[in-house]
């Protein structure tokens, strides 16, 4: 761990000192933008490969970057007690290397992904996937200047979509998430839609062996729309599910989910907020499908008061199956959803679930941000089971009376040393309640990670 982190701290301090701006590394890497180097006829090191002319033509040009993180995790009690009472650490690596080529209206977009799992018992492919093909994709651009742009895109892809309740990265876990397909957008400056269809990626550990998914498809379309009166921000969405064979507590077999959903949303400002409503119809097996989520998300920042706290409360109610046996369901499915939903360590997912969560964030200095978050759960009815955040099944909830799940407390405190490294410390108790203690051991389950990424 010694050698670990002085080659970090070496690598962040070679980047600050060789770069001449300060570069913006986006959440999604393709959206990266290297073209403010386009003038500069004095790069370093660094930023010759950032940007690479291809030829006299500005519109031909490429770009190197990548990343590097570094998590260990120790828990106790995991799954509450019922895999292990005892402590255990392991190690997660992940690695991520990307070459970006515009060649006037094409481009090209291809990233290896490397995840590893040291001293991890039984990892599974989110956790460890040795080398594959992340990324690689073609764009045509139909429309592509600074207020306008009309894209078709074809290929292995990342798609990342509104708080990412339902479509995300999977940047928590080891392995990033991606997909397989087409897709159309469009977007200028105050609106942008996009619709696609795709076969999400069913990661494996091994080397170059993500096959094409025959399992699954997922297609739809989402539109946002910028300085909307009154509430800011709006996003109107139509997502499709098909899996080859989905589990529930109360129905298994082939499903198709269609999911109609609107929010609400301002992310600027001393006030902050994010509210969402979606409703689920289809069919699994026999079964009709009738699931539906509200969410609310707000909070203030107290800018002239000291360490500048920021104040936030959220709530969710999820559905849940009403009743076994019947040939109706009414569990949400979350889709493809942020894989650290509540913690880093995720141990509940987005389904049958009543969530209350309040929130402080403190700025102790410009590189240092301390947060505390506090989660009380409920399952929204009795009848239906507990999930993960990938929808398996945790615990039935056939024959069992308690509703109350647990309280979860989870502390950040986060360093950012420069725009290239950051470290994260984060540590969490999750207090079991009378339902974990029905159906299980019920022990409180806590953990502790230590995180080191590096961006460049």
């Amino acid at each position: 761990m010694n050698t670990l982190f002085r080659l970090l701290l070496f690598l962040g301090f070679i980047s600050a000192t060789n770069a001449q701006q300060n570069p913006v590394f986006q959440k999604l890497r393709y959206d990266d933008d290297a073209t403010y180097l386009q003038t500069d006829s004095a790069k370093n090191a660094y930023e010759k490969i950032k940007y690479i002319p291809l030829s006299k033509n500005s519109n031909y040009f490429a770009s190197i970057g990548g990343e590097a993180r570094w998590q260990y995790t120790y828990t106790v009690n995991d799954k509450w007690g019922d895999e292990s009472d005892e402590g255990d650490g392991y190690l997660l690596s992940r690695y991520l290397l990307h070459a970006d080529v515009h060649l006037g209206i094409f481009r090209t977009f291809v990233e290896f992904q490397s995840s590893l799992a040291n001293s991890k018992i039984d990892p599974s492919p989110v956790d460890e996937n040795q080398l594959d093909i992340h990324q690689a994709f073609l764009d045509i651009d139909f429309i592509h200047n600074k207020s306008e742009q009309f894209t078709l895109r074809s290929g292995r892809q990342e798609m990342m979509y509104g708080s990412q309740r339902l479509v995300a990265v999977r940047e928590g876990p080891n392995s990033r998430l991606a997909f397989d397909g087409i897709k159309l957008f469009y977007k200028n400056r105050n609106w942008q839609t996009d619709a696609f269809f795709t076969h999400p990626i069913a990661n494996k550990t091994g080397t170059f062996n993500d096959e094409f998914n025959e399992n699954a498809k997922f297609w739809g379309s989402y539109t946002v729309i910028h300085k909307v009166p009154f509430v800011e921000n709006i996003d109107l969405y139509y997502l499709g599910l098909w899996k080859s064979r989905s589990v529930f507590d109360d129905a298994i077999g082939e499903e198709t989910r269609h999911s109609l959903g609107t929010r609400i949303w301002k992310n600027k400002g001393n006030w902050k907020y994010d509210f969402e409503a979606l409703y689920q119809f289809g069919k699994i097996s026999e079964k009709t499908i009738s699931a539906w989520t509200l969410s609310s998300f707000a909070c203030y920042t107290f800018e002239n008061v000291k360490f500048s706290p920021e104040i936030g409360l959220k709530t969710e109610i999820i559905s849940g199956d009403k009743h076994s046996d019947d040939n109706h369901l009414q569990t949400f499915n979350p889709l493809y959803p942020r894989g650290a939903y509540f913690g880093l360590v995720a141990l509940i997912g987005p389904s049958n679930l009543i969530d209350i969560h309040p929130s402080i964030n403190l700025e102790l200095t410009k590189k240092l941000g301390l947060g505390f978050d506090y989660d009380i759960f409920w399952r929204q009815t009795i009848s239906d089971g507990l999930y993960a955040p990938n929808m398996q099944l945790l615990y039935s909830g056939k024959d069992t009376t308690e509703r109350f799940i647990g309280s979860q407390l989870i502390t950040n405190l986060d360093y950012a040393m420069n725009d290239f490294l950051s470290f994260t410390l984060e540590t969490g108790w999750f207090n079991a309640g009378s339902f974990l203690k029905e159906v299980g051991t019920g022990k409180d389950y806590f953990y502790g990670a230590l995180t080191a990424q590096f961006k460049f």
